[in-house]
């Protein structure tokens, strides 16, 4: 034999095995399936820890339906004082805060009502109406409180109330659209 063909010969004996056979159908089908499913269980874990951080979220706020509003007999304009008053009341609910939000024509208040008592600069508790001088506080459970601001020297359009429950703020949960005259 000649030089190259013997060459051939000892780097096909060496690097490639004459009764060296492929993968079979079956091995590969299953090399497929077990990258399959951990490629699943990959995006499976990334997508169930964002799915329950929003879950968290949603459960928390879920129960606030018809348990904090405001109450739109307590809440209205006094032109005479130039003040406005609101009302929240609060059902069978544990919450942490609620903003206020009270939009007028040049003017948008917000106030945080939380659990302590603190003062808040132009808003009294209605039953004080000494600005600065009582302390804030949300309603507790199963109660309600009316305040007063003197911040509006005219009759403000929208009043909405948002409630933070677990830390969790929530969406608008009651407002009033109609404002009347006290």
């Amino acid at each position: 034999m000649n030089n190259k063909k013997i060459k051939l010969k000892i780097f096909h004996h060496k690097f490639l095995p004459e009764n060296c056979k492929g993968l079979s159908a079956v091995i590969t089908t299953l090399i497929l399936i077990a990258l399959t499913i951990s490629a699943i269980a990959i995006v499976w874990v990334a997508v169930s820890n964002l799915l329950t951080d929003r879950l968290d979220v949603a459960e928390s706020c879920i129960n606030i339906f018809n348990k904090v509003e405001l109450n739109e007999q307590y809440t209205c304009y006094d032109n005479s004082s130039l003040s406005f008053q609101f009302s929240i009341n609060i059902g069978d609910i544990e919450i942490d805060e609620v903003i206020v939000s009270i939009s007028g024509d040049a003017i948008t208040k917000s106030y945080t009502l939380n659990n302590t008592e603190h003062t808040i600069t132009n808003l009294a508790n209605y039953s004080f109406m000494d600005f600065g001088i009582g302390l804030i506080k949300l309603p507790g459970k199963n109660s309600g409180r009316t305040y007063i601001s003197n911040e509006f020297s005219s009759k403000p359009d929208l009043v909405t109330i948002a409630p933070a429950i677990d830390g969790n703020q929530c969406e608008v949960s009651d407002s009033v659209f109609e404002i009347y005259s006290c």
